[in-house]
């Protein structure tokens, strides 16, 4: 999605394919209730909801998660700033970018795995 510059400190994202509102705060160093306080500003983050209105978060919403901390907590946006942001490189256009981000997540991680298989 955006840089990820700060992200690098974070822990590796599991590969499992829901994740729950505790592991996601772990994961992105936020608190949960900074966690569901997002999803009401940014229409982007829309965790599937189950059985007792329980969330699960999938990867690339870990990725979204991410993104916004680093807009909001490193680079200095405002909530309305990151969400122009966000918008703006969620355009076509800007679909570059997150291949390209989604592509460093992806060699980061199979170098992490190289290193634990050898």
């Amino acid at each position: 999605m955006l840089e990820a510059s700060n992200n690098n400190e974070l822990p590796p994202i599991p590969a499992k394919r829901y994740f729950t509102i505790g592991e996601v705060s772990e994961l992105c160093g936020v608190k949960p209730h900074v966690l569901r306080y997002w999803e009401q500003e940014f229409s982007q983050l829309k965790p599937v909801k189950r059985r007792g209105n329980r969330r699960y978060y999938q990867r690339h919403d870990v990725l979204l998660i991410r993104d916004i901390r680093s807009l909001l907590y490193e680079q200095g946006f405002t909530i309305g700033g990151a969400r122009q942001r966000l918008d703006n490189v969620s355009k076509p256009e800007a679909s570059g970018v997150v291949r390209k981000h989604i592509i460093q997540e992806i060699l980061t991680e199979l170098k992490e795995l190289r290193l634990l298989l050898t």
